[in-house]
């Protein structure tokens, strides 16, 4: 199997490369063509947050949409699959766990976005009969994150504040949920579902497992006897309007391809400590 990755250098493409780089070509921002003899196309151009609409209103719909179409014009009369990476964020407000067959209710520029390029690559593909897949990822942690921020994997933000004794500040008390994957687990289903024989579905990629956040936190702070103390903080008005409360996925289609998860998320943590 040959693997075409847009977006390789990326917390998650930078990783995937590495993990696979006998059988990945990695692709210049500027370029657009896939290789001739490839077999998978692997998409993971996006932005990452919701927080553009303060300081560039067009970005997510310039990162996630025109320049998507531009990579998929190409792939029109090639003999491949295009796995577009999306996102657990284009469901919004859903009962939990989150399925793939969901009516989804996208909040913020970055999650509608990544809904609507969903969207676009499944009506390509099918009018051009383009084979694809369209793999929804939960929240990724690992250590070589270079964007961490409050805005993204805020999961590692605070454990960083906590290892500089810092105050930590959590909305609803950190009493909310996620689905938490190392990155090498992330990477590892998604090589996993490239090589499933199957194509022209929706998968979700997460551990399947609802995470209290405060008790990650508070295992953190146990970890590196850190004298950072918890405070309860109101939740922003635009963190509402853009973000659930609480999300984990149903794993099942993935469990059924066979792929089993092997980092646990407190030895992963563990690594970052």
């Amino acid at each position: 199997m040959k693997i075409d990755l847009f977006g390789g250098t990326g917390f998650i493409g930078s990783n995937f490369k590495k993990l696979y780089h006998d059988i990945t070509h990695i692709h210049d921002r500027e370029d657009n063509n896939p290789i001739e003899d490839g077999d998978n196309v692997l998409y993971m151009i996006s932005t990452t947050h919701n927080y553009h609409v303060f300081d560039d209103i067009h970005k997510d719909v310039d990162t996630n949409l025109t320049k998507l179409l531009n990579v998929l014009e190409k792939c029109k009369s090639k003999n491949l699959t295009f796995n577009f990476i999306s996102s657990w964020f284009v469901y919004g407000d859903v009962d939990l766990p989150a399925k793939e067959n969901y009516c989804c209710n996208p909040k913020g520029f970055y999650s509608i976005t990544k809904k609507c390029a969903e969207d676009l690559v499944i009506s390509y593909c099918n009018t051009f009969d383009i084979k694809y897949r369209i793999l929804r990822l939960c929240n990724v942690y690992g250590k070589s994150d270079e964007g961490v921020s409050k805005k993204k994997n805020a999961l590692q933000y605070l454990i960083n504040e906590i290892k500089n004794n810092n105050p930590i500040n959590l909305y609803y008390d950190g009493m909310f949920i996620r689905d938490y994957m190392h990155v090498d687990d992330i990477c590892k289903a998604i090589h996993f579902v490239l090589n499933d024989k199957n194509s022209n579905y929706i998968i979700n990629i997460g551990s399947g497992i609802s995470q209290n956040f405060r008790e990650i936190i508070e295992f953190v702070i146990n970890q590196t006897n850190s004298k950072s103390k918890i405070n309860q903080i109101d939740a922003a008005k635009f963190h509402k309007i853009v973000q659930v409360k609480d999300m984990y996925m149903c794993v099942n289609k993935l469990k059924n391809l066979g792929f089993k998860q092997s980092i646990d998320i407190y030895e992963g943590i563990k690594t970052l400590l």
